[in-house]
């Protein structure tokens, strides 16, 4: 099918591909990490679609040689307007090292999954190399990298704390959050010939002026000054204090301006645009996609990540959970931006037009599944709220958590003729449906639960109760792990009610701050009685822009300055590691002398000693591909012989 299309049907990213078009020259290029995938879930397309829709000339280069002679960077020439700049759908330097800083030889976003196509610190490196080829043309930097590096951030690969990756990078404007909004008005405003230095009060933007100038005047908003990045370097408790208004002023629908000086400049950072409407979102979602792959990648492999959604519907944007580890509500915000039915209907029938589609939605999803449609009940108590999480330490009085219209729409794919199955593969926050954690319960959680768990789970569902220490998990947002016993106990019922054999698939986080040791042996112990060998599991990962980061680096929480624990050497994470791994010989012996020498041998007992069955979930089995029993038939039956006997 794609050797039919037209190459006009992608935007273009070789010289070729422009003079089909009949242009020779573009009014925006688009420089990205990633490999060019058309499609609404990698950003330099949606980008591209958004400038196309406006009536602009754009074209993309995709992963560039940055250490040749630069020809990559050059072969469209200067653009009219400005080159817009992204290090690709994940932060470059996540997508290159694993938690333990080890260098990683795959790249999810590449062609054949290899490593080696972008630079660490991709957006400073694209964006510099830009300034000093065509220092007049200025450069717009966006995506995730630069969406959350935009103040003082702390950077775990290099141990340093970094200024604004505006200082660093040498951009013109920096573009936070879901690029769409400013995009759009950024666009109007160059076409009718407003310069980049009036561009100052477009919300959800950032840009630098002169440490010793005025701050431009905007009457509509009042201006946060943080502590100064110098300041910052010095004091630990500054830098901690500072991230609680970042936080706060990211999430507000009527936020306040920040300004942060660093070196010869000061950062400004405008307030973002109100949440995205159904339209706006139906906009995005609704352009032109071809939904591939660019043609000119067809020889080198598959790109793993277009592989895992290709078949997925993403029907909404936005976490209201505010986990003090995840980016999510950082970059894409706390308020839900939903899409209409009518819009994802529209996408599930072009999925399953695709030439390879047999039936199977690999996912109806979002950050979390089950937040699509949710809001406050009186919206002008969500406009003056300043919380991180509209579901901790409590669900708000003020959040409709109703799951109707979720139902609504699994029951709707679930009819089309061409759908066997539609699977929800995201994780789903699972303290909406059970009752002792909701103040209102309706009748439409146990109809959506019931719904999912017939109809939309592919054997195993994808929960993250994250630990099971109940002090870890306010410091993480989360809430008491009492909840998770309420639903699997519930998910159980339901299993047993249909006569299915479904898995739950918990994840949990180890070394986290304001874990300890003693914390992840009850962990181990938690969820060994609950009849889990845990296989999906992950060190902590600090990542800017979140407090759980704040806090690592600082030793403060930012919101109650109170002194916390950090497991931050190799051996205190490998000692918590460790304790996921209580199943295995070689560790048994280990575990228990540490249990033994802190006096827990009721611990020990309880966590090594004879248990009933259990679950076992791998790696392989998380993204679908159950594990064969590879033991020999003899000693399978040698194995049951013996348990007769007995």
């Amino acid at each position: 099918m794609e050797s039919k299309r037209p190459i006009t049907d992608w935007l273009p990213i070789t010289k070729k591909e422009l003079e089909a078009r009949g242009w020779d020259e573009l009014d925006v290029i688009i420089v990205s990490g990633d490999a060019y995938v058309d499609h609404p879930a990698f950003g330099a397309a949606v980008i591209g679609r958004i400038i196309e829709s406006e009536g602009f000339r754009v074209g993309i280069i995709p992963q560039p040689n940055w250490r040749d002679d630069l020809r990559d960077f050059k072969k469209f020439g200067r653009p009219r307007l400005f080159f817009g700049v992204t290090s690709g759908c994940m932060d470059s330097m996540v997508n290159h090292y694993t938690a333990n800083k080890r260098r990683r030889s795959n790249d999810a976003y590449t062609p054949g999954g290899q490593g080696g196509f972008r630079p660490d610190y991709a957006t400073t490196v694209y964006s510099k190399i830009l300034k000093e080829l065509y220092p007049d043309v200025p450069v717009v930097i966006g995506g995730v990298e630069a969406s959350l590096r935009r103040v003082t951030h702390y950077d775990y690969w290099s141990d340093t704390l970094k200024p604004s990756i505006l200082n660093s990078s040498n951009a013109d404007l920096l573009i936070y959050g879901m690029g769409e909004q400013p995009l759009r008005d950024i666009l109007r405003l160059l076409d009718k010939g407003v310069s980049f230095s009036g561009l100052n009060s477009i919300p959800q933007t950032a840009f630098l002026v002169d440490r010793k100038a005025e701050t431009p005047k905007n009457k509509n908003w009042e201006t946060i000054e943080l502590s100064s990045h110098e300041k910052c370097e010095r004091d630990k408790k500054a830098f901690a204090a500072n991230f609680k208004h970042v936080e706060q002023e990211s999430n507000k629908l009527k936020a306040n301006r920040i300004v942060q000086a660093s070196g010869d400049w000061k950062v400004v950072i405008n307030p973002p645009y109100y949440t995205m409407t159904e339209k706006e979102m139906d906009q995005s979602f609704d352009l032109p996609y071809t939904r591939l792959p660019h043609p000119k990648y067809r020889n080198r492999g598959d790109i793993p990540a277009y592989e895992m959604i290709k078949f997925s519907i993403n029907m909404h944007r936005g976490c209201f959970g505010g986990c003090s580890f995840c980016t999510i509500s950082a970059h894409q915000g706390k308020f839900i931006a939903s899409r209409s039915q009518k819009s994802i209907m529209k996408e599930v029938e072009e999925v399953t037009n695709l030439p390879d589609f047999k039936g199977y939605i690999s996912d109806l999803g979002g950050p979390s599944a089950n937040m699509y449609g949710m809001k406050g009940k009186i919206q002008s108590i969500c406009d003056k709220c300043v919380s991180p999480s509209c579901i901790h330490p409590v669900v708000c009085s003020n959040l409709d958590t109703d799951h109707s219209q979720m139902t609504e729409i699994y029951r709707k794919v679930d009819r089309h003729p061409k759908v066997k199955k539609a699977f929800v593969g995201s994780g789903i926050r699972y303290d909406l449906l059970v009752e002792s954690y909701n103040k209102e319960v309706n009748k439409s959680i146990d109809a959506y639960m019931h719904q999912l768990v017939d109809r939309h789970v592919s054997g195993r569902l994808k929960v993250a109760p994250e630990h099971t220490a109940d002090e870890t998990l306010r410091v993480m947002r989360k809430p008491s792990f009492k909840h998770f016993h309420e639903f699997k106990r519930k998910f159980d019922r339901i299993n047993k009610k249909l006569n299915k054999k479904q898995q739950l698939i918990p994840y949990f986080i180890s070394s986290h701050p304001g874990c300890e040791e003693a914390d992840m042996a009850d962990l181990a112990a938690e969820t060994k009685d609950l009849g889990f060998q845990l296989e999906q599991v992950q060190d902590f990962t600090p990542t800017p822009m979140t407090v759980a980061t704040v806090i690592y680096y600082s030793g403060y929480h930012p919101y109650t300055m109170r002194k916390m624990y950090v497991a931050k050497s190799a051996q205190e994470k490998k000692a918590q590691h460790l304790f996921f791994f209580w199943h295995k010989r070689e560790n048994q012996q280990r575990i228990k002398d540490k249990l033994v020498n802190q006096g827990r041998m009721d611990l020990a007992n309880r966590l090594l000693g004879k248990s009933q069955k259990r679950a076992v979930y791998t790696r392989d089995q998380e993204y679908g591909k159950a594990q064969p029993d590879k033991t020999p038939k003899w000693l399978r039956d040698k194995r049951k012989n013996q348990k007769k006997r007995r």
